[in-house]
C-alpha cells in the first residue's frame, strides 16, 4: 500500500474530527494514521462465549449474555433513584441497573428486542444483577467487524470525560483498517520470517487489534515484539560498528612509567581476577585505533576506582591528559581525595574543579589545563563548560552514567580534535537485558567479585517490636570500638515530616545512648555544618551517625560496621543496596538491619526478602527491574530508548535475546545490509534512521 497514507493526520479519519483529534494528540501522542495503528491494546476481554442466565457463577466475572428487556422501573434509594430493568433469556431472569444517566437510558431502551449485554455480575437478594452494562442490539452486533477477543486500549481521565471510550477507539480503529484496506509492507526478510515461523506483517497488525482467537493473538504479539526489539538492537549494533570504523581514537601503545611504577610499587592491594580482566579489555580498546566507548559495571566496593586510575595512567604514559566527571560535588571530592591518596608517592598532578571552586583557582586550573601541567582533572558538570579547555584530553571517565544525558557525553567528545576515549562507570548494577537495550552501543565490562578480605555484609529484617534487642546489639558493637549509621527515609513531599521523624529518632537514640557522641546530618543543614558533622564521624570522634539518605553517596568510613535503616519499607531496592554499601569497607564483619512496622505491602516484602537473601547487586537490580520497570531505574534521560509500544523489556527478555542474536548474525554476514535477501531490512533501517522513532516506519 501507499506508505504516504499512513502519514495522514488523524483529523481526516472518519469518526475523529478536529476536537477528538486534538485530544488524541495531547493525551496519547497520536498524530497520524501510523500512530493509531501502533497504538496497541494493553489487555483483551475474551468474548468467545455467551452465557445463559442459569450458568452465571457468583464470581463477579465479566460475562456476555443474550436476552430481552421485559420491564423497566425506577427504584427509590437513600439518595436519588436507580433505574432497574428485568432482563430474561429462556433459562431465567436477571436485573440490569443504572445509577446515572437514567433519563437518556430509559428513552433509548427497547422492550422485547434482543440485546447482547456485557459487564460484571453481582449476586444480591437471590438474583444476579449487572450495573451499567455495555449493550448492543443483536442486529447491530451482527453487522460489526467483530472479534471474539475484545481489545482494551490504554486511556486517560480526560479521554473518558470527553466520551472517547474504548468502544469509540475500537470504532475508529475499524475505520482505519477499512481506509488502509489492512495492507502493510513486510519489514523483515523472508529468511528471518520463515526461520522464526513469524506470521506476515499485515496478519499480525490485524490480529493484534482484532484477534480472531487466542492462538493468532499470541502469534501477532510475538511477531510485533520481535520486530520492535530487532530494530532497536540492529540500530545499537550498527551504531557501535560505525563508531569503531569512523571514529578513530588515539592509539595508546605504551605502558610506561606511571602505570608500571604504580602497579609494581604503590598498589595498596592485590587486584582481583575481575579487575585484571577488565584492565586487559580496556588496554585492548585503547590500543585498537578506534575510539573506546566502554561501560564499566561493578557493585559498591568492587574497586572500579583503581581500574579507572590505571586506565588514566595509560593515557598519561602516552602523553595525554585524563579527566573524571562525577554527578555530585560530594562524590567528586571523594574521588579527588581518594586519587590524591593513591598517588601521593607519584609525580602526578591532580586538580579538582566543581561549581564552588573559587574564581582565582579556576583561572589557574584553566591555564594549567591548557598548557598541559595538569595530568588528571576531577570535577562535576563544571568540566563541561566551554571555558574548560584541555591541551590534549585522551581519556574521560564518567562516574554514575545514568545521571548524565547522552548530550553531555557528546560535549566531552568535543573537548579535542580526536574524541577522547570514554569510560563510563556505574555503581548501580544494570541487569543484562536493560544494559543490552540502553547501552547496546557501548562495550560492557563487569567487575563481578569483591576484593579479598571483604566479608559479605550480614543483612537482617527486624520489626519495630524488636527494637530493644537491636539497641543491645548496637551497644555491643560500640564496645568493640565500631561505629554505627542510623538512616531515616527522605520523602520530598513532606520535609517537615522527615525532619520530625529524624529528630524523634535522634532524641530516642540520645536517651538510649547517653554516654556516646552522636553526629546528625540532614538535608536542611548548611553544607559546612554537614561537612563538620561528617568529618567528626570519619575521624571517629562520634560513634553514631543519625542521618537521612544524604549519606547514600559520599562518606567512606572503614570502621563503621552497622547500618540501621529505619522504615526500610519506604525505600527502593537500589537505594537500600547503595546504603548498605556504606558499611563493609573494613576487614570486620558488618551488619545491615532493616527496621519496619508490621504492615507491609507485597512489594515491600519482596524488597526486604531480596535484601536479606543476597548481596549481589546484579541480582538485586533484576528484582528491582521487575518491580519498578526500566524507566524508573534509569532515570528520565535514558528512558527514551525504552519507549516501547508493545514489547516489555522485563517480560520479553527471551524475545530481546533472540532479536539481538539474529541482528548480530545478519550484521556478521552482511555488515552493510547490501545483500538482496536483506533489502527489506536495509530499507526499513534507512526509514528508521530518518525518523529516529522506531514505530514511525515499521508498519
Amino acid at each position: 500500500m501507499n506508505a504516504n497514507i499512513l502519514q495522514t493526520p488523524i483529523d481526516y479519519l472518519k469518526g475523529v474530527g478536529p476536537s477528538r483529534a486534538d485530544l488524541l494528540r495531547k493525551e496519547l501522542g497520536i498524530h497520524t494514521y501510523q500512530d493509531l495503528i501502533n497504538f496497541f491494546p494493553n489487555r483483551y476481554l475474551d468474548k468467545t462465549r455467551f452465557y445463559k442466565i442459569n450458568e452465571l457463577q457468583r464470581n463477579s466475572a465479566e460475562v456476555q449474555v443474550v436476552g430481552k428487556i421485559t420491564h423497566i422501573k425506577s427504584v427509590e434509594q437513600k439518595r436519588g433513584k436507580r433505574l432497574v430493568a428485568d432482563f430474561v433469556d429462556e433459562t431465567g431472569k436477571m436485573e440490569l441497573v443504572w445509577f446515572r444517566g437514567q433519563k437518556w437510558i430509559r428513552e433509548n431502551l427497547k422492550i422485547n428486542t434482543p440485546y447482547v449485554i456485557f459487564g460484571k455480575t453481582n449476586w444480591f437478594n437471590g438474583l444476579f444483577s449487572m450495573p451499567h452494562p455495555e449493550m448492543e442490539l443483536v442486529e447491530e452486533y451482527k453487522k460489526q467487524l467483530r472479534t471474539a477477543m475484545q481489545p482494551i486500549y490504554p486511556s486517560t481521565e480526560k479521554l473518558a470525560k470527553a466520551g472517547i471510550s474504548n468502544r469509540v477507539v475500537h470504532k475508529i480503529m475499524q475505520q482505519l483498517f477499512i481506509e488502509t484496506k489492512g495492507k502493510f509492507y513486510d519489514t523483515l526478510s523472508e529468511e528471518l520470517t520463515s526461520e522464526l515461523k513469524l506470521i506476515p506483517k499485515a496478519q499480525a497488525v490485524f490480529n493484534v487489534h482484532f484477534p480472531q482467537n487466542q492462538e493468532l493473538l499470541a502469534k501477532a504479539q510475538f511477531r510485533l515484539k520481535f520486530e520492535e526489539l530487532f530494530y532497536i538492537q540492529l540500530q545499537l549494533l550498527i551504531k557501535n560498528m560505525l563508531q569503531k570504523q569512523k571514529i578513530k581514537g588515539y592509539v595508546f601503545e605504551a605502558i610506561g612509567e606511571n602505570f608500571s611504577e604504580f602497579y609494581n610499587n604503590h598498589l595498596p592491594f592485590e587486584l582481583t581476577g575481575a579487575q585484571k580482566r577488565v584492565i586487559k579489555e580496556i588496554r585492548a580498546d585503547l590500543g585498537s585505533g578506534a575510539q573506546m566507548n566502554r561501560l564499566l559495571q561493578g557493585d559498591v566496593g568492587s574497586g572500579k576506582t583503581i581500574v579507572a586510575l590505571m586506565s588514566m595512567f595509560i593515557a598519561l604514559d602516552n602523553g595525554f591528559q585524563a579527566c573524571l566527571m562525577a554527578p555530585t560535588e560530594i562524590l567528586a571530592i571523594q574521588h579527588y581525595n581518594g586519587l590524591v591518596e593513591l598517588c601521593k608517592n607519584l609525580d602526578t598532578s591532580i586538580y579538582l574543579l566543581t561549581g564552588s571552586t573559587k574564581t582565582k583557582d579556576r583561572r589557574e586550573i584553566h591555564e594549567k589545563l591548557e598548557n598541559g601541567e595538569i595530568d588528571i582533572l576531577i570535577g562535576t558538570h563544571a568540566l563541561l563548560e566551554d571555558k574548560v579547555k584541555f591541551k590534549n584530553l585522551g581519556l574521560a571517565v564518567i562516574d554514575e552514567q545514568h545521571r548524565f544525558g547522552v548530550a553531555q557525553r557528546a560535549k566531552l567528545w568535543r573537548k579535542n580534535q580526536v574524541p577522547p576515549h570514554i569510560l563510563v562507570m556505574t555503581a548501580t548494577p544494570i541487569p543484562r537485558t536493560l544494559a543490552m537495550s540502553l547501552y547496546g552501543d557501548l562495550d560492557i565490562s563487569v567487575i563481578d567479585e569483591l576484593p579479598p578480605g571483604r566479608k559479605p555484609i550480614k543483612t537482617v529484617h527486624r520489626y519495630d517490636s524488636n527494637r530493644l534487642k537491636v539497641f543491645a546489639f548496637i551497644k555491643d558493637e560500640i564496645q568493640k570500638g565500631r561505629q554505627i549509621y542510623i538512616v531515616y527515609p527522605l520523602i520530598q513531599e513532606s520535609e517537615k515530616m522527615d525532619y520530625k521523624d529524624l529528630m524523634d529518632g535522634y532524641e530516642s537514640i540520645a536517651r538510649e545512648f547517653p554516654n556516646e557522641q552522636i553526629s546528625i546530618v540532614h538535608g536542611q543543614m548548611k553544607s559546612d555544618a554537614k561537612d563538620y558533622e561528617m568529618d567528626r564521624f570519619v575521624r571517629g570522634e562520634t560513634q553514631i551517625m543519625v542521618a537521612t539518605t544524604v549519606i547514600e553517596v559520599g562518606v567512606n568510613v572503614p570502621n563503621a560496621s552497622v547500618m540501621i535503616i529505619e522504615s526500610a519499607e519506604r525505600f527502593g531496592l537500589s537505594q537500600l543496596h547503595q546504603l548498605r554499601g556504606r558499611v563493609g569497607r573494613g576487614a570486620e564483619q558488618s551488619f545491615c538491619i532493616l527496621m519496619t512496622g508490621h504492615k507491609l505491602s507485597k512489594d515491600s516484602k519482596t524488597r526486604l526478602e531480596t535484601m536479606t537473601a543476597t548481596n549481589d547487586g546484579f541480582e538485586i537490580a533484576e528484582v528491582d527491574l521487575k518491580l519498578r520497570g526500566p524507566g524508573d531505574i534509569m532515570g528520565t534521560q535514558q528512558s527514551g530508548v525504552l519507549n516501547l509500544k508493545i514489547a516489555d523489556i522485563v517480560k520479553d527478555n527471551d524475545v530481546l535475546k533472540l532479536a539481538r542474536h539474529h541482528a548480530m548474525q545478519i550484521l556478521k554476514e552482511d555488515p552493510s545490509l547490501s545483500l538482496e535477501k536483506n533489502k527489506v531490512i536495509r530499507f526499513t533501517y534507512a526509514q528508521l534512521a530518518k525518523h529516529k522513532n522506531i514505530w514511525n516506519y515499521i508498519s
